[in-house]
């Protein structure tokens, strides 16, 4: 099983991201503060050497982190 680049919760965070829901939509799904979303994301987005969310989450499809 290869080993995810991302947290679990950072998976969490870009597969509801990718479904089109909100920071705010997000943080009330997964009962965490809007500020600890833009945190994850911004984690993400700094391990996989991208800017923007639109960046990682074309990063993410290449590796297969994510699908759509």
């Amino acid at each position: 099983m290869k080993r995810s680049i991302l947290t679990k919760r950072e998976h969490e965070i870009f597969t509801l991201l990718v479904q089109n829901e909100s920071t705010k939509e997000i943080a009330e799904i997964l009962n965490i503060s809007e500020k600890t979303v833009r945190n994850h994301i911004s984690n993400a987005m700094q391990k996989l050497e991208v800017k923007g969310r639109a960046g990682a989450v074309v990063e993410l499809l290449k590796l297969g982190e994510i699908t759509i």
